[in-house]
């Protein structure tokens, strides 16, 4: 059963402490982990629907707020990619035992990427507890390749380098997104698709063409760049960047209910 309130775990040292809100279904496995996307939290309407699928199917379920979103402390201006991507590893080392599935969501994909990298670094392709991951339009290195080099102008770059940070609009009414240079600059350390990975794991991507965040071209790049292992690629013609529609929450279970199948 979907605990009501949710518990909460410190990541980082005593100056940079911040207490990371999380939620965790009990089941079998293998169990999964909802990672959210930039300014999205894990309340959202596909966390939810993959909490009743796990309520449903008995299986486990981990989900996490990073610091700066939803119930989690810290400021979401102090959020970076090394940040978030510490405190998804810390609920995943802690809170998400036994084999997970990562599910993630836009820059919830790029951490689901970068999490699967980390551990496997750690304990072997043999010994990762990561069986599969589902990546509903993944942002890889949208920090460079979608923000700086495509959609910031030299007057936006410049008020970047300046003034330490931008505000840009939001297009779905929640504020505008305030990019900060660290945010911009730290992810330059986690830029993936310049180079082939091997995960060790089935991936299954899903990606609406008419994303105006993440064009659909952005992840067919990242299909690229994973030629050792299982990915399957779904395009939905009049899919948007959220996939939020019954038939895409449908399309989004169904994906989790194969890689789970492949696991038992």
């Amino acid at each position: 059963m979907t605990p009501s309130a949710p518990q909460f775990l410190t990541v980082g040292k005593a100056g940079d402490a911040r207490d990371i809100a999380y939620l965790r279904q009990e089941g079998r496995q293998p169990g999964l982990m909802w990672l959210s996307g930039f300014k999205s939290d894990m309340r959202g309407s596909k966390a939810e629907a993959l909490a009743e699928w796990a309520d449903t199917s008995g299986h486990a379920l981990t989900r996490m707020d990073y610091s700066g979103h939803g119930a989690s402390g810290g400021a979401f201006t102090d959020g970076t990619i090394s940040r978030w991507l510490e405190e998804a590893k810390a609920v995943f080392d802690s809170q998400a035992p036994g084999s997970r599935i990562l599910v993630g969501s836009s820059m919830g994909g790029w951490l689901a990427l970068l999490l699967t990298l980390a551990h496997v670094a750690e304990v072997g392709l043999s010994a990762s507890r990561i069986k599969g991951l589902v990546l509903i339009a993944p942002a890889a290195d949208f920090t460079e390749a979608l923000m700086w080099q495509h959609r910031f102008d030299d007057t936006i770059r410049a008020e970047i380098m300046e003034k330490g940070r931008y505000e840009r609009p939001s297009a779905y009414g929640d504020g505008p997104y305030v990019i900060t240079r660290a945010l911009i600059e730290d992810g330059r350390n986690h830029l993936l698709l310049n180079r082939s990975h091997r995960l060790g794991c089935p991936i299954s991507i899903l990606q609406g063409r008419l994303d105006p965040d993440v064009p659909w071209q952005h992840a067919q790049r990242l299909v690229e760049r994973l030629p050792y292992d299982d990915v399957s690629f779904t395009l939905v013609p009049d899919g948007d960047h959220r996939l939020s529609r019954a038939q895409d929450i449908a399309l989004l279970q169904k994906s989790v209910e194969k890689i789970v199948e492949q696991n038992l």
